[in-house]
Parts: structure tokens; C-alpha cells; sequence
């Protein structure tokens, strides 16, 4: 997998977002299924946008009034840690 450096979050009082950048379209697909099967697992699921090689994700806690909480910090660590080999 060829990533651009360990995601960078930028966060708000109402989301955590990060673009990660990806070789192709194949790569960023294939981050975002994992991230898919994680968030499924974790049942706190972060809104996604694929842009050809580039995946933007946000997350945000609705069920706590669209804030950011620890589910969504936990949440970008294990996301993190999908690009580590």
C-alpha cells in the first residue's frame, strides 16, 4: 500500500476529518472497505468520500448531538492503524 504519511485529523466541536491519499483507485477502495468492516465491528460508523486515489473521512458522534467523543477518537486510532504494516 502506498499512503501518504499517518493521517493528520483535523477536528471541530462537530467532526474529526482526514484525506488520505493512495497509488490508485483500487488502494483507496481497499482502505475503505476495511474501514467499512472496523466500523461496522464498532457499530460508530464515519461518513466517507472517495475521490479516485484520495479518501476523505469524517466522523462525528449524532447520537451525542453531532459532537466529537472518545468513540470517534478511538475510532481514528483504529482507522490509523489500518495503514500501518
Amino acid at each position: 500500500m502506498s499512503t501518504s504519511p499517518q493521517p493528520i485529523w483535523s477536528e471541530s466541536a462537530s467532526q474529526m476529518s482526514t484525506t488520505i491519499t493512495f497509488a490508485d483507485f483500487a488502494e483507496a477502495f481497499g482502505f475503505v472497505t476495511r474501514v467499512a468492516l472496523l466500523a461496522q465491528e464498532r457499530q460508530h460508523h464515519p461518513d466517507i468520500a472517495i475521490s479516485w486515489n484520495k479518501v476523505t473521512l469524517a466522523l462525528s458522534s449524532h447520537d451525542a448531538g453531532g459532537t466529537v467523543t472518545a468513540k470517534d477518537r478511538d475510532l481514528a486510532v483504529a482507522i490509523d492503524a489500518l495503514l500501518v504494516r
